[in-house]
């Protein structure tokens, strides 16, 4: 599953550069994660690095882009050349 940054959301930079995937842009009100480059940190952590730096715990999985470990990880080899 992608994750998905609520609307609670203060904005305050700690999520993005935690990204290994880029998935994490600022919107136009508040930071973004783009489905198509969030594998939950599969290949990189062991859990994702943006929900373990929220101080405010406004991100959540994204129940609009369910995906098991195994398509997560496929998209992990995508993004990083390995597939």
């Amino acid at each position: 599953m992608a994750l998905v940054i609520l609307d609670t959301c203060i904005n305050c930079d700690m999520c993005e550069p935690e990204c290994p995937n880029a998935a994490i842009t600022m919107g136009e009100e508040i930071y973004e994660i783009d489905p198509d480059r969030c594998t939950e940190c599969v290949g990189h952590y062991d859990k994702p690095t943006c929900v373990s730096v929220c101080p405010i715990d406004c991100i959540e999985v994204d129940p609009e882009h369910t995906e098991d470990q195994d398509t997560l990880m496929a998209k992990y080899l995508i993004l990083t050349g390995k597939a």
